[in-house]
């Protein structure tokens, strides 16, 4: 429906009204007309009395067609009509009973108003002038005719009363039921209305309002329309803000993209410059022959930062094949085979820390993925492990394996991860403060190494974790087991976020 409320209300009640109306008269017309034919049939069957009652005076006398000797006498009500009739229908005789008085004979025009009724019976309606409307039948034994009438003006008059009562019981039931549609038909459209000014109250809301108003809950039953729509209206409000948070929240990724892709641009760029100023200044100061007599260390540095850059090239490379989502090798790898490797080659590179490999297992623990980004995740926690905690520290490396799960941790009792780095720890060029390693700036390494580490697991299906507090930080890296099939395993696009920057 359309329109205010208001406007709504008014044409519920000309409609109830209307029906009403159409209802109360049919019902009063209904009741005049059985009323009617009730007395009328009534009156019929006096008339055919008074009819028998005449022709059995008259059948006494058949040959005088004039005689009307019946009407004498008491008993007759007034304006019982009586006549004789010939065999073509014309009256012959007739008369009409007065109260209290004597019969009076017909004039040639009231007979002349009787004449052509057959004497069969059947009753008829006329207009007797003079006397009015006359319901009169006639009938015939051996020739002998008569005719019997009485007056209609009592069934008239009781019909026209019947009529008049009816009109003012339905008049008075029409105020009456009228009265309680109208307080009916105001309360039941509140809900609809309150619906309306809601509706109303959320286009008017602007869009950067985090809550929009709503329908309450108790004019949204289901029993009603009204409350059905109202149930409508909140569910269209809730998919209307849902989808309004997924859009704020995909301009929130977005923008947080986009500062990260700047960031990462800047990073990666001082990363490179670094290491290509070191080495474009030595080849510029071997090339005058200003240098250092020997030129060992001086190759040897251009050597280091050429390594460095190296790998800073190689781990950016790897993330963004990563982040394109390019599928890796599978294979079945061995995690406890690869982590003992790795703790053997970091126990061999640096003999100042306590380096620990813990295994309990009673099986091969298998996982299917690509075995050398695996080994390069390990060697990266223990890397990491190494640069950013004193000589003396107890390093282990454990391999754990569940029914569902097949987990490494890289745990040791160094000094931990400051609390304002510990969120953004697999972020990438996410550095501690250069202070703390063991030997600055240079074995602080480039900020990449967890980050390729979160990478390579989530390339996995898995996902990588950290906890940390003084004298005790855990790194975990929680994997799939293998799967019985093999073939490439995809890499996720978006792995480490560049997706949401680009």
């Amino acid at each position: 429906m359309s329109g205010t409320p208001g406007s709504l209300r008014t044409r519920l009640l000309v409609r109830i009204g209307a029906a009403l109306v159409a209802v109360c008269a049919a019902m009063a017309l209904a009741g005049v007309l059985a009323q009617r034919a009730y007395l009328l049939d009534r009156l019929d069957g006096r008339v055919m009395d008074a009819a028998e009652h005449g022709l059995a005076h008259a059948s006494l006398r058949p040959d005088d067609d004039r005689d009307l000797a019946f009407l004498d006498g008491t008993g007759h009500p007034g304006g019982l009509l009586a006549a004789r009739l010939d065999a073509h229908g014309a009256v012959t005789a007739g008369a009409v009973t007065g109260q209290d008085a004597p019969p009076r004979s017909l004039t040639p025009g009231q007979r002349t108003a009787l004449r052509g009724l057959a004497p069969d019976g059947t009753p008829h309606t006329r207009t007797v002038p003079g006397l009015g409307t006359y319901r009169v039948t006639g009938l015939d034994a051996g020739g002998v005719r008569v005719l019997a009438g009485h007056p209609l003006s009592d069934v008239q008059e009781m019909t026209h009363r019947l009529a008049v009562v009816e009109a003012v019981v339905a008049a008075a039931g029409l105020a009456v039921a009228g009265c309680a549609c109208a307080v009916v038909v105001r309360r039941q459209p509140r809900p609809l209305g309150r619906v309306a000014a809601i509706a109303a109250e959320v286009a008017r809301t602007p869009l950067g309002r985090d809550r929009l108003p709503r329908v309450p809950e108790a004019d949204t039953g289901p029993g009603s329309e009204a409350g059905r729509v109202a149930a409508a209206l909140n569910r269209m409000i809730d998919h209307a803000e849902t989808a309004r948070a997924e859009c704020r929240r995909g301009e929130e990724r977005l923008r947080r993209g986009e500062e990260r892709m700047r960031r990462f641009l800047a990073d990666a760029g001082h990363e490179l410059r670094t290491p290509l100023a070191s080495i474009v200044g030595y080849a510029e100061l071997m090339n005058r022959g200003t240098g250092p007599v020997d030129p060992a260390p001086a190759w040897r540095r251009v050597a280091a930062e050429s390594a460095r850059m190296t790998v800073l090239v190689e781990d950016l490379l790897l993330l963004a094949r990563l982040d394109e989502g390019r599928p890796l090798p599978s294979a079945e790898v061995d995690l406890a085979a690869l982590v003992a490797e790795a703790v053997r080659q970091a126990r061999a590179a640096d003999a100042d820390h306590a380096w620990r490999l813990a295994l309990r297992l009673d099986a091969p623990v298998l996982v299917t993925g690509d075995e050398p980004a695996l080994r390069k995740a390990v060697a990266n926690l223990l890397a990491n492990a190494r640069a950013h905690t004193p000589p003396g520290t107890t390093v282990v490396a454990a391999v754990e394996s569940t029914a569902s799960r097949r987990i490494v941790r890289v745990r040791d009792d160094g000094p931990g991860i400051p609390p304002h780095l510990l969120a953004a720890v697999f972020d990438r060029f996410t550095r501690a403060d250069v202070s703390r390693s063991r030997s600055g700036p240079e074995a602080a390494g480039s900020g990449l190494g967890l980050a390729v580490v979160e990478a390579i697991a989530s390339a996995h299906g898995g996902h990588a974790g950290v906890r940390s507090a003084p004298g005790h930080t855990e790194f975990t890296v929680d994997l799939p087991p293998a799967r019985q099939t093999k073939g490439e395993l995809p890499s996720p696009a978006g792995a480490l976020g560049l997706s949401e920057q680009r």
